[in-house]
């Protein structure tokens, strides 16, 4: 899978409706990828929009030699921060999201699954902003180790670090709370 880059590759070709293509394909992530850093949902939706007008109005910075999802998370991370930096203030914590239901699950299955999603949301909410960030591009976005070093500015080895660390605090904070 190609991650956008050919719908990329068709906008700069002429084809405007191309880009829509990549708006829809990323527009959410970015969202949920800049809520780990702004808590806001509403902030990370203006990130997310400029993270794709960045692409959109500066069509030629982007050189197709690293993929498309890190090229774009990269500018996300960056804009959080400049976002954090320049808004010094109290943020209203992220909103609850569930993911799809199936259809066959049981209401006492359905409640299990909220309350563990409502763990982890607030066990990824109380981690340091470089942690959460490294856990959301490589276990939500599935990018490689390498890819989120890249949007990161950090070597592999440091996102090995930063997840050891994350995941031990996850471990430790889930653990205490579900009474593991």
């Amino acid at each position: 899978m190609d991650h956008g880059e050919s719908s990329y590759r068709r906008f700069l070709e002429g084809d405007k409706n191309a880009f829509d293509e990549v708006f829809n394909l990323y527009y959410t992530p970015l969202t949920f990828f800049a809520n780990r850093y702004v808590e806001n949902v509403h902030d990370a939706e203006d990130i997310a929009i400029n993270t794709l007008l960045e692409l959109l109005l500066h069509p030629k910075r982007y050189n197709f030699r690293t993929p498309l999802k890190a090229y774009l998370f990269a500018i996300a991370r960056n804009k959080s921060l400049n976002f954090l930096r320049d808004h010094r203030k109290d943020t209203v914590l992220p909103e609850d999201v569930e993911g799809e239901l199936a259809d066959n699950r049981s209401l006492a299955e359905e409640l299990i699954k909220k309350e563990e999603h409502r763990a982890l949301n607030q066990a990824l909410g109380t981690l340091p902003a470089e942690l959460r960030a490294a856990i959301h591009l490589v276990y939500f976005e599935d990018l490689s180790y390498e890819q989120a070093a890249k949007v990161m500015g950090k070597s592999k080895k440091q996102i090995d670090n930063l997840l050891y660390r994350a995941k031990a605090i996850l471990r430790d904070t889930l653990g205490k709370e579900m009474n593991l």
